[in-house]
């Protein structure tokens, strides 16, 4: 344990958060996601949702302030105006984390998985709600 870090923030997670560069994306990702296939390096985070993930990692992670959207969410597949409970939570979350409202853009499904096949790695939580899979664009951290 360290001071002022979450207690969720793995050892294994806060190396892969350290070594990512700006413009690398992070996966966020829920338990039916075929993490294991798809990651470069996968974290495991099975026992927690993925909003309180996000929060975790967000509580570190500079959003790439460069682009519209450092943010992205799979649509929900033949409903693309859906917006499903997980990923309004995931708005709050990122809202709250950046003090502001940030763009988050829905991307058709397979996207979303070539995305995150070429994510700098992905953590796979235990979401069991359909759609619970976020990617962030890491920013930068000015002097």
């Amino acid at each position: 344990m360290l001071k002022n870090l979450d207690p969720i923030l793995s050892p294994e997670l806060l190396m892969v958060l350290a070594a990512m560069g700006h413009g690398d994306e992070i996966a966020i990702v829920d338990a039916n996601y075929p993490a294991v296939t798809m990651a470069r390096r996968l974290v495991r985070l099975d026992a927690v949702g993925a909003t309180r993930v996000l929060e975790a990692v967000l509580s570190l992670l500079p959003l790439d302030e460069y682009v519209d959207s450092p943010v992205a969410v799979m649509q929900v597949v033949g409903e693309p105006d859906t917006v499903p409970e997980a990923v309004r939570e995931f708005q709050q979350a990122v809202d709250r984390a950046e003090a502001k409202k940030v763009k988050i853009t829905p991307i058709e499904r397979f996207d979303f998985y070539e995305r995150s096949r070429a994510a700098f790695a992905i953590v796979v939580t235990g979401e069991t709600r359909l759609y619970g899979n976020v990617l962030l664009k890491k920013g930068v951290i000015r002097p």
